[in-house]
């Protein structure tokens, strides 16, 4: 997969490749990450990129122009453009499945009040948010967006296995998980990941994802009685 992230601070984008897992997915060529500085194409001696919106309003606006001749040279035919922007739809699980099947993929790091809606006309696929908050830029949002795409790719994780039953999987949160040493400070883990009674272990892990999500996260719930019903019966057996 191709990535190409316009910014204002590629600097800051390249500390994603300190991770181990992306590093090294670069290094094995399953992942090409490109940064291009937005201002390598202002239309300025100065090289401004920004300007005051029409009408008047608070903070600058990226231009419409400089953005779009950094388009014309990255965006190819099958790219898919995102822009990174607290307008867009909510990122979630199913999305980053859905992109991690993209090839080429170009993410504009918006920055100051957003862009010029003309680029988002004529160019943008569709607009992502990370959260219902407003971050300085559009950097963290789309190395969030990139983490979450690249370790999808087949070959990037160790374990084609380790993104299976993670959270966010079948809509509810991932079931606690515990390592040695077994009894800490007379913290002990649970008695049923010792059993070696697989079956039973799997209904206990779906008991605890599902306990989990209805206390932090019951939005997630698709069907809410369903689910309830399972929880009691399995709260039934774990109690």
């Amino acid at each position: 997969m191709k990535i190409t992230v316009l910014t204002l601070f590629p600097e800051t984008m390249e500390s994603l490749l300190e991770y181990s897992i992306i590093g090294k997915a670069v290094e094995k060529n399953l992942l090409n990450i490109n940064y291009v500085n937005i201002r390598d194409y202002s239309q300025n001696k100065h090289n401004k990129v920004d300007d005051y919106p029409y009408s008047g309003g608070p903070g600058m606006l990226l231009k419409v122009d400089s953005l779009s001749e950094a388009l014309d040279d990255m965006v190819k035919s099958k790219s898919k453009v995102i822009y990174m922007s607290p307008k867009g739809k909510l990122l979630n699980q199913d999305k980053v499945k859905e992109l991690s099947k993209e090839k080429d993929i170009v993410i504009i790091s918006g920055h100051y009040e957003g862009i010029d809606q003309r680029v988002i006309d004529n160019y943008v696929n569709e607009e992502i948010s990370i959260g219902d908050y407003v971050l300085t830029g559009g950097e963290l949002p789309a190395l969030v967006l990139i983490d979450s795409i690249s370790r999808l790719i087949p070959g990037v994780l160790g374990n084609e296995d380790s993104h299976q039953n993670e959270t966010f999987e079948d809509n509810l949160l991932e079931h606690p998980q515990y390592t040695r040493p077994f009894n800490y400070k007379g913290y002990k883990v649970p008695e049923i990941l010792l059993s070696g009674d697989h079956e039973k272990i799997k209904r206990w892990k779906k008991y605890k994802s599902i306990e989990a999500t209805i206390k932090n996260r019951p939005d997630l719930l698709k069907d809410e009685e369903k689910i309830m019903k399972e929880y009691k019966k399995l709260k039934e057996e774990f109690k």
